[in-house]
């Protein structure tokens, strides 16, 4: 990724043994990802030549073995920007490595690189449906700007000692209208940015039961939510924000009962935060004992058009529209082999400040997926799923938890996109005294990093490529 990528400090709990279940059986009520009731099946192709066309606005299905390669095409105008996404839903219980993941790449029919990114699932075990993106800014003298058609190519990566079984896959173009008006593209300065989160909401909880993935999240807004997660599972929340709205999260994992108090899983609660495009913002995590509560908060800058076109770190630029933000909440499968039943989760939501004007687009910016409406917010307040009518029922079953938080708070700066993390104990074989989650946070294009950055982008764009969008890459040390 083009620009420097925030210093971050590289070992998150680095002495700990991980422990991976050896099966790969899935877990009692585990959920699997409930892909769009309007995806179109698709099958990529093995080579760059005969990949199915994919077009935008709409949502696809195909599959993907390990270490394949597969490719698709898709027609780009020359006036309006592309966000095209890949997610990765292995089911629950399938056995996965740290490294496993997805590689998206973006190029043209003559081999000119658009953008690439790569989202892993950062922990051995840490099964769960995983996401990135790939872009084409339409821009004067960016990349890839002439009208035609490009190869999406995404690749999966997996340990040899990982499952062998094929991983569902998802794909969707969303192509964000051009402006009518220049906006600005002067990004924002890192010192203007808060990053003292506000005092989080003490309102009475209601009762959220999140959904299985980006086509039934559960709206949010500003409050407090509970919900019950078991081991395995991850539950999916979209929260809308508008321009110049800041988005705060505390999410508290409290204590449940356990066979063994001296057990713990280092990775053991994770909370994914992705944009309205399915970008990759950033992966904390917690160790997680059962008999002990954790927290993880998390932060992004303002909504603005011109985080898009920011130099100062690898995940602030993918905060660059107005729309539905993603919030998945994980508890891993490793906290059931000493936890008796589901974790109770409470989270605790900010959304700061006013809408404000966004940009003047040149067509519907609310029918592609790039806005805030009225109605949006009605089915947030109400817990409205994402695809279900807002008639107010859409939480479905909600399940009341009572959650704690750990009083020892772990800083994570990404100079685009903030994590914290709290623990509230020392794990035994790891250095004393907090420590920063280098390794365990992602982040995703659009970061301060110049462009759309990708995932922890902190190596140089490559050479012969405009600045903007810089390519999404890993930056784990």
């Amino acid at each position: 990724m083009a620009g420097p990528a925030a210093a971050v400090a590289a070992g998150l709990l680095a002495g700990l043994p991980a422990a991976v279940p050896a099966a790969a059986e899935q877990p009692a009520d585990a959920r699997e990802y409930r892909p769009a009731k309007d995806a179109e099946p698709v099958e990529g192709s093995p080579s760059s030549t005969g990949g199915e066309k994919l077009a935008a606005g709409k949502t696809y299905s195909d599959s993907i073995g390990p270490g394949d390669t597969l490719y698709y095409s898709v027609a780009l105008d020359a006036k309006s920007h592309a966000w095209i996404s890949a997610v990765a839903a292995p089911k629950p219980g399938t056995k996965v490595a740290y490294g496993d993941g997805l590689d998206l790449e973006l190029e043209s029919k003559d081999g000119e690189r658009c953008s690439s990114s790569d989202v892993d699932f950062a922990a051995d075990g840490a099964v769960r449906p995983i996401a990135t993106y790939v872009w084409r800014m339409a821009e004067p003298d960016g990349s890839c700007q002439d009208p035609g058609v490009y190869n999406l190519i995404v690749t999966r990566d997996s340990d040899p000692t990982s499952g062998p079984g094929e991983w569902p896959l998802e794909l969707r173009f969303m192509q964000e209208p051009p402006l009518a008006e220049p906006a600005p593209t002067t990004p924002p300065d890192l010192e203007s940015i808060p990053t003292q989160p506000p005092p989080p909401p003490t309102d009475k909880a209601e009762r959220r039961e999140g959904g299985t993935g980006f086509n039934d999240a559960v709206g949010i807004d500003h409050g407090v939510w509970t919900d019950r997660i078991r081991p395995g599972d991850t539950h999916f929340y979209r929260v809308p924000l508008d321009w110049g709205q800041q988005f705060f999260l505390q999410a508290e994992f409290g204590t449940t009962r356990v066979g063994d108090d001296t057990a713990y899983a280092s990775n053991g609660v994770r909370v994914d935060f992705y944009n309205p495009a399915r970008g990759f913002l950033a992966t904390p995590s917690e160790t997680y004992y059962g008999d002990d509560p954790a927290a993880i908060q998390l932060m992004g800058p303002p909504v603005a058009y011109e985080n898009r076109y920011a130099s100062f770190g690898p995940d602030a630029g993918n905060v660059a529209f107005a729309g539905w933000y993603y919030v998945a909440v994980s508890v891993s499968e490793e906290v059931g082999e000493f936890a008796d039943g589901p974790v109770p989760v409470e989270l605790r939501t900010t959304i700061k400040g006013e809408p404000e004007e966004g940009p003047a687009y040149d067509g519907d910016a609310a029918a592609a997926g790039f806005a805030v409406t009225d109605d949006d917010r009605d089915r947030a307040a109400e817990g409205t799923a994402a695809d279900e009518s807002g008639d107010g029922d859409g939480a479905g079953k909600k399940i009341l938890a009572v959650a704690g938080i750990g009083a020892g708070v772990l800083l994570l700066a990404g100079l685009g996109l903030w994590t914290l993390l709290a623990r509230r104990r020392t794990v035994p074989g790891a250095p004393g005294g907090p420590q920063v989650a280098g390794e365990d946070t992602q982040t995703a294009p659009g970061a301060y990093g110049g462009g759309p950055a990708g995932p922890y982008g902190s190596q140089p764009y490559g050479g012969g490529h405009p600045p903007h969008p810089p390519q999404q890459q890993n930056w784990r040390q």
